[in-house]
C-alpha cells in the first residue's frame, strides 16, 4: 500500500476528529473596528493556517529560485581503450616473458 495514502488516511482522520470535538466550541474574533461573534474554532484555525500558508508561499518562491545547483568535482575517468588493442598488449607481454624466461 502506498505510504502517501496511508500517510493522507491519517490526516484526514485527525483532521475529522478535531472538527467533530470542536463543533460546539465557538469563539468571538475581533479585528479591532469589528467583531464576528460565534465563529466555530476549527473554521477559526483553518483560516488562520491557510493565511498562513498564503503568507509563506511568496518566501518559498523567492529563495527557490537563489539556490543555485550544487557541481560535484568529478574524477577523470579511465581513457576507454577497444578490446583489439588490450589482446595485442597482453600478448605482447607475454612474449617479452616468454624470451626472458628461456634466455634469449
Amino acid at each position: 500500500m502506498p505510504w502517501r495514502l496511508i500517510v493522507f488516511i491519517l490526516i484526514f482522520a485527525v483532521f475529522l476528529a478535531f472538527v467533530t470535538f470542536n463543533l460546539d466550541n465557538r469563539c468571538d474574533i475581533s479585528f479591532g473596528f469589528a467583531e464576528i461573534k460565534d465563529v466555530p474554532v476549527f473554521l477559526s484555525v483553518f483560516i488562520s493556517f491557510a493565511i498562513g500558508l498564503l503568507c509563506a508561499f511568496p518566501l518559498l518562491m523567492f529563495l527557490k529560485n537563489k539556490k543555485k545547483p550544487v557541481v560535484l568535482p568529478r574524477e577523470p575517468s579511465a581513457p576507454v581503450v577497444p578490446d583489439e588493442k588490450i589482446k595485442q598488449e597482453a600478448e605482447a607481454a607475454k612474449k617479452r616473458f616468454l624470451s626472458k624466461k628461456d634466455g634469449r
